[in-house]
């Protein structure tokens, strides 16, 4: 994966297409609303010559002076009626169906980019805005949705209605169609001009609307810090360049859209002028009846709409393409790549590291030579400054990255030939930062196998020293958490992770030091839950505090990467090394 990847673009044509190969599955809808489309469309061009026969047969009964033939007339009244009634129902019908095929699409474009979520690798998010990716399955999918629905039904319709006029037309008059021709290279050339500059404004809005939606969505996660540090004006500053960036280029896109209507009209308003003028000489030399000069009239502005939806279906086409570009590169990001060769069984016997070497970017080396191995039962804790590698090293175990230099092995199989999901199954985490779901307790303790009873929730529960809080909650284990977590405490919400990899019963724990911000009765309740935890289980502890961990089987002291001491706690205090001098600091401060 590299960071350019959004860059490249397909064809326009090979966007369509694959657009157009969601549609397969719905051949039924497409064709009964093309169908009724072709309907309506001919409904509509025969109108116009209807109603032209009716004033040439009252032209007629007044030229010849004769009398007016009511049967005919209110035959063909009756006609022209039914003509409206059927091309009322025929859109209704078009309509009808056009919603169910958008909302499909919509639907089947956000599962495979909710699937895709689950199936590209750790690294990509690492590279890419959240909010960029929100807007892709929000803003974008969406477009693609609504322009579907706007496009297939108008586009058929505009082309077919664009022919039987012009067949109309020259049935009527070819020397009037001669005088609106003339116009003709006109609304060829303006749409060509203005849809060449569009495109690229509807692209950048695309872009710079995920950009905004980035900026916005990390605002709003750390609205409490950016309060704390003051920080206000500045946020709305950066706020206002991007909402500005974003204003520039929809301002152009939305205007390069609108401009295309009005020069449209004017040049329709030319071409009326023109055929009133010929058609009256002509009425006047008697080459043409009244009728067929009002129905030309009104084929000639009829003519303008389908003209302009054409034209405005190339402004909808371009951002549907734009959009379309943007869900389908994301579609198209490289995966995580499966081998289920092998499947690590149960029991959970030793984990090896065999001089692995690890760089999130060639040539940058993370972790460059370390060895490890833990057998099961074992607790190792890994201490280090900020950057040694400790957080690297328990993604490395999770398979979030893969090693680049030889292999990590669990009960002497290569985890890279084994599916992540047999694999993360093995583990369970505590972390500094708790993660809860929007949901009731009950649903965030049940996170850790959904398979799990209501007796095994409540007795994780317990075991958590969780229990107790929870039963004063105002629903018990049935009360909702809201988006953040806020309406508990930040001890309680550590309470429930660790009850939620107590259900998980997991063989291998990792636990990242959590009561740095909880005051010291909760602290002491949430170290005795975390021993209860570990028992009989193989630990990994990233320590913070080194009193926590004075009791654990083996010490790795990280550094650059590389383990530079490992023992116990009374050996490493005894080489007086790095160890040593980590400890001594904390203890004197």
């Amino acid at each position: 994966m590299t960071a350019n990847f959004y860059e490249v673009y397909p064809t326009s044509w090979q966007t369509v297409k694959r657009l157009f190969s969601y549609l397969k599955n719905y051949k039924k809808i497409l064709l009964l609303s093309l169908t009724m489309t072709v309907i309506s469309t001919i409904m509509e061009v025969a109108a116009p010559i209807v109603m032209g026969s009716i004033l040439n047969h009252l032209q007629t009964a007044i030229t010849d002076q004769t009398s007016l033939d009511f049967n005919f007339i209110i035959k063909t009244t009756l006609l022209l009626a039914g003509l409206y009634i059927l091309l009322a129902l025929s859109n209704i019908v078009v309509e009808r169906m056009l919603v169910q095929l958008s909302q499909s699409l919509i639907k089947i474009m956000r599962t495979e980019v909710s699937d895709k979520i689950s199936k590209v690798p750790l690294s990509f998010f690492d590279q890419h805005s959240t909010g960029d990716l929100l807007s892709r399955i929000t803003n974008d999918v969406e477009a693609i949705g609504r322009n579907v629905q706007l496009s297939v039904s108008q586009i058929v319709n505009s082309l077919l209605m664009f022919v039987g006029i012009i067949a109309m037309m020259l049935y009527i008059s070819p020397l009037l169609f001669l005088v609106f021709f003339i116009t003709v290279p006109l609304n060829i050339l303006a749409t060509r001009i203005i849809m060449g500059r569009s495109q690229k404004y509807f692209r950048a809005k695309s872009e710079r609307l995920g950009a905004m939606v980035g900026y916005v969505e990390e605002n709003f996660t750390g609205t409490d810090l950016i309060k704390a540090y003051n920080y206000q004006d500045q946020s709305n500053q950066e706020f206002k360049e991007y909402n500005d960036r974003l204003f520039d280029v929809s301002y152009r896109a939305s205007f390069m859209a609108g401009v295309l209507n009005p020069v449209m009209t004017f040049i329709g308003n030319v071409a009326y002028v023109l055929i009133a003028i010929v058609g009256g000489l002509l009425i006047v030399n008697g080459t043409i009846m009244v009728g067929d000069v009002l129905a030309f009239m009104q084929y000639s502005q009829n003519i303008r709409r389908p003209i302009d939806v054409i034209a405005e279906m190339a402004n909808t086409l371009q951002e549907t393409i734009a959009s379309s570009n943007r869900v389908f590169q994301f579609l198209d990001a490289p995966e995580e790549v499966e081998d289920t060769t092998n499947r690590i069984e149960d029991p959970f016997e030793e984990i090896e590291l065999d001089h692995i070497g690890f760089e999130y970017e060639k040539g940058q080396p993370v972790i460059q030579d370390l060895s490890l191995t833990v057998k099961q039962g074992e607790t190792v804790a890994i201490v280090g400054h900020t950057g040694a590698g400790k957080t690297t090293l328990v993604n490395l175990l999770l398979r979030f990255y893969d090693v680049t230099k030889n292999k990590i092995m669990i009960n002497g199989i290569d985890i890279r030939t084994v599916p992540r999901d047999n694999l993360r199954s093995l583990f369970g985490m505590v972390l500094q930062d708790t993660w809860l779901i929007q949901g009731t307790v009950y649903d965030n303790i049940l996170y850790g196998n959904i398979n799990a009873t209501e007796d095994e929730v409540i007795q994780a529960s317990k075991e958590a020293h969780a229990n107790h809080f929870i039963e004063t909650l105002p629903n018990g284990y049935q009360t909702v958490l809201n988006e953040d977590a806020t309406n508990i405490s930040q001890g309680q919400r550590q309470l429930l992770t660790i009850a939620r990899a107590f259900v998980s019963d997991p063989a291998i724990l990792i636990l990242d030091e959590a009561t740095s911000s909880v005051d010291t009765r909760t602290e002491q309740l949430i170290q005795q839950a975390m021993a209860n935890l570990m028992k009989g289980r193989t630990n990994f502890v990233i320590a913070h505090r080194l009193s926590t961990i004075v009791d654990a089987d083996k010490i790795l002291v990280m550094d650059q990467g590389d383990i530079v001491e490992q023992g116990s706690h009374e050996e490493l205090l005894a080489k007086n090394g790095v160890y040593a001098e980590l400890y001594n600091s904390q203890f004197s401060e």
